[in-house]
Parts: C-alpha cells; structure tokens; sequence
C-alpha cells in the first residue's frame, strides 16, 4: 500500500500472480456507447500499467433508472463490451444499482508473473521518462460541457481515450523498463510525484517535449479548467519547481486531470529511443521522451522549457 501502485498483486504460485483492479468514471462525452468505451478503456489501463494482460472484467454501474432511458444503459455496455473484445478480456458478471448520477467502470483480474510485475516508485537514476499519451483531456471535457469545444477537438480527445494501452503495455515489455504509472486522475504531475515519493530520486520533466491537445491550451487560457485541476494544483504544487517561465494556462494542463491517459515509463536511456521508435511505428504516434530521473533535488519535479 505504501507504494500506491495502479493495482493489487495476488500471488497464485512461483511463476503466476493475479492483478486486480477497479474504477468507474461519470460520463464524460454525450454519446452513451462512446462513453462505454472510454470507461472501459479507463479500466484495463490499470493492468497494462502493472505490466499484466487483462483476462476478465465485471461490469460496475450506477444507473438513474428515473430519469434515463434502459436504451442508454445497453449503449454504454455495448460501448464497454466492444472495448473488453478489443482487449481480449471475457466479460463474466457485474452489479448494478439505481443511483441518481450515472457511474461505469470495470473490476479487472489480470494476470502476470510475479517476476515480471513493473512498480510505480521503482525508477533508477539516468531512466529516460516516455509518456503514450496526450494530456489536457479534463479541459477539452469540460469545454465539451460547456459547449465550446469543436468537432475537432472532441474528435482527437475521444479518439485518444478509447485507445487502449495494450500494444504500449506489450512493446514496454521488451525493453529495459524500471517502473510504470498510468496518468488519469491525478494529472502529470500527480502521477509523476508519486514514482518518487518518498524516495531518494529527483525527476526532470521537458515542459515542450509533452504531447498536448492543441485546443486544450486554447480551452484553459479561456478559464475552461475542471475543479479536479485546481485540487491537484494545491496538493501537489508544493512538488513540482519551475526552472522556467510557463503559462498560466500551461500551469492548468500540467495539472489538468486525465480519463483513460497514457502510460508513463521508467525505461533506462541505453533502451529510451528504441522503444519510441517501436511505438511509433506502431501508431502510437504521441509517444514522447518528456524528461528523466536524476538524484536532486529528491523528491521534487523540475519542470524546464
């Protein structure tokens, strides 16, 4: 518990162990099969980030039976289904409750052996850092919400959501990775501080190496930034030193909360930029070398231009 990994590891015998997880999510797109997707996507990413393969899921919902229609609920299961096919996970139970606000997630069993499992806050010092993923998909959300955001940018934020981290988790498994996080909630740099809380390490991060929705720059300087970004600017702000000048709305994107992110790897420097090359040309075109692990300032993020 006290590393705060993405998952529980179970070990079953000498060369296999069980990885269990769980999360659901409010809707964040109009469209109920999408919103499908994205839940269910949200929810395996936690295996991949342990290093596992997911094999079987339970759905988790909260369904305001007043006031939506079943046709809504059996779109957002198929969404989910067809996102578990994908993945190659078997659907087999759930539980439902009638609930005033709409909730979907997955409780995840994966499997991995126990050899091979990746930590949060195991990163070496010289580690290269490699994100999968985008950031800013709390702000497109939110001007999604309020009806800002334009078919473009919906478009790019959806499609990165319901992409999973499976061929990420598959190639990361061939090259000298350290540790694994996933960036959802808690932001980039949330996720960032916790591989190496507590520890004797320090982290550089690249403010123009980090993939960004373009129209989430545009949406934050606009004002369009979830609550969830400003919680995490307060908790974590007291982590991160600027060795630049950024932004104000630069500042909200480093901490805007994320919905089925990216991974971010721990990978050694001799390996870095044979695996960025793998995963671009597997189409995982975003990915990026955004910084690296050093030993100072311990427990503290620099953030530079």
């Amino acid at each position: 518990m006290e590393a705060g990994d993405d998952a529980g590891v179970y070990r079953l015998s000498d060369d296999l162990a069980i990885i269990q997880t769980v999360d659901f999510i409010t809707p964040i797109v109009d469209d109920p099969y999408t919103f499908g997707q994205i839940a269910a996507a949200n929810s395996l990413s936690d295996v991949y980030a342990m290093g596992g393969t997911p094999i079987t899921a339970m759905n988790v919902v909260c369904f305001p039976t007043g006031s939506q229609e079943v046709s809504t609920l059996s779109d957002i299961l198929r969404g989910g289904l067809d996102k578990m096919k994908e993945a190659g996970v078997a659907l087999v139970g759930g539980h439902s409750i009638s609930d005033e606000e709409l909730k979907y997630g997955l409780s995840v069993t994966g499997i991995i052996h126990p050899s091979q499992i990746l930590r949060r806050n195991s990163p070496r010092v010289g580690d290269r850092l490699i994100l999968t993923k985008p950031i800013g998909t709390g702000i497109v959300a939110t001007a999604l919400k309020g009806g800002v955001a334009d078919a473009k940018a919906i478009e790019q934020a959806v499609r990165s959501m319901t992409t999973l981290n499976k061929k990420a988790a598959e190639l990361m498994r061939a090259a000298e990775v350290h540790a694994c996080t996933d960036v959802t909630g808690f932001s980039l740099m949330g996720h960032s501080y916790g591989m190496i809380a507590n520890s004797k390490l320090g982290m550089e991060i690249k403010i123009s190496a980090i993939p960004i929705f373009a129209a989430a720059r545009e949406f934050a300087s606009m004002g369009l930034v979830p609550g969830g970004t400003r919680r995490n600017r307060e908790y974590y702000c007291s982590h991160v030193e600027l060795a630049c000048d950024i932004s104000d709305e630069m500042r909200d994107i480093l901490f805007d909360p994320q919905t089925s992110g990216g991974l971010l790897i721990a990978v050694s420097s001799d390996t870095a930029d044979e695996l960025i090359k793998k995963m671009h040309r597997s189409k995982i075109t975003d990915a990026a070398v955004i910084g690296q692990i050093v030993d100072k300032p311990k427990g503290k993020i620099i953030i530079r231009g």
